[in-house]
């Protein structure tokens, strides 16, 4: 019996200290970041800027894998079946909530197979226009959606995206009537509407930026409450639709089971890359709040997200047959 007992104790000292001495090393080999998303929209733009410093904070490629369709539904579908070992980790907007409604299945549990580590900046979108649409404000386009309804073509990111839904706001509040023609994320949506495939869009302002400057695409209008710093002379949709604000996050996740160490460390670490002076300079040149909670507050988050998405989903009735 106490031969036994010499035998099993250092396999239960190794069971106890394995998972503290894991994290505690982690990462040992390059992380796989999937961005839920095509290149070129603000979850690959923020991805980019975030994990090219977590290479330097934690002496590991974290390298960008990007698996876009279906509102980031296949990417999120990946990652849930990965190994819950720190060596996956998705990013996903809050369009990851909005999933959840606008489906009637998916292959995975929004709330319930991932783990928030915490989000890494806020959305603000823009409303912008082709430069042939004849219209310079938003008055203007409301105006003119209402002279012709259902001729005027808007883009999105996909169903149930921030984009999609921040039409779905804007429609339901003015009563106008347009086409939505979904892509595969936001940056197919915007080269849509420059080629002139699509009208009228609203994308993030980070996504945008290079057609702004080259007056590729008009801007009408921004969908935070107040007008943005980096574009004072662009107003505020809710300046001509009182009330309306759609605004969303960029966040990091982890499969279900992922060691809480792990995570913690991921946290801790992604909070030193957000509050860079660099890195948060580079977001906010984009329009991208730098953002960082524990997982804790992540989770509350999510929840009440999810509960906000899922009523204004079932206002307007939008679904994804």
């Amino acid at each position: 019996m106490k031969l036994c007992c010499r035998i099993a104790l250092p396999f239960v000292v190794a069971a106890l200290f394995s998972p503290l001495t894991s994290a505690q090393d982690y990462p040992t080999k390059p992380v796989r970041v999937i961005v839920v998303f095509p290149p070129g929209g603000s979850n690959d733009v923020v991805a980019r800027i975030v994990f090219h410093k977590m290479n330097d904070l934690m002496g590991q490629q974290f390298v960008i894998d990007n698996r876009g369709g279906a509102a980031g539904t296949i990417g999120a579908a990946l990652v849930a079946q990965s190994p819950p070992d720190g060596y996956t980790l998705m990013v996903q907007s809050t369009t990851h909530v909005a999933n959840a409604h606008m489906y009637k299945k998916l292959p995975y549990d929004t709330l319930g197979d991932f783990i928030g580590i915490t989000p890494l900046a806020r959305q603000v979108g823009m409303l912008v226009v082709h430069p042939s649409l004849p219209v310079k404000t938003v008055k203007e386009l409301i105006a003119l959606a209402k002279k012709r309804p259902g001729e005027l073509i808007y883009g999105s990111a996909g169903h149930g995206s921030y984009v999609h839904l921040t039409w779905e706001l804007l429609k339901s509040m003015t009563g106008i009537n347009m086409i939505h023609v979904p892509f595969k994320g936001g940056g197919p949506s915007t080269t849509a509407l420059i080629s002139g495939e699509t009208q009228v869009t609203i994308a993030t302002i980070g996504s945008l930026f290079p057609h702004l400057k080259s007056k590729r695409v008009r801007p009408l209008g921004v969908t935070s409450d107040k007008r943005t710093t980096q574009f004072p002379d662009v107003p505020a949709i809710a300046e001509t639709v009182p009330g309306y604000e759609f605004t969303a996050w960029v966040g990091s996740f982890v499969p279900k089971g992922t060691p809480r160490a792990i995570v913690d460390r991921l946290n801790a670490e992604l909070g030193k890359a957000v509050k860079d002076p660099d890195i948060a300079s580079k977001l906010g040149a984009q329009t991208l709040d730098p953002m960082h909670m524990t997982p804790e507050q992540f989770a509350q988050r999510l929840k009440s997200d999810y509960d906000k998405y899922g009523k204004l989903i079932r206002e307007v009735g939008a679904k994804v047959d």
